[in-house]
C-alpha cells in the first residue's frame, strides 16, 4: 500500500494521505512513551 503525504504526527502514530480520495492510513510507533 503506497503512503501519501504525511499529515500528522503524534507521540504514538503517523497519518498520512491514502491511496483512494478520502482515505488515510495511520502508522503506528513502537516508540516506548512511560518516560514521557
Amino acid at each position: 500500500m503506497a503512503k501519501g503525504k504525511q499529515i500528522y504526527e503524534g507521540k504514538a502514530k503517523i497519518l498520512y494521505e491514502g491511496p483512494e480520495k478520502g482515505t488515510l492510513i495511520q502508522y503506528f510507533k513502537d516508540d516506548a512513551t512511560a518516560f514521557n
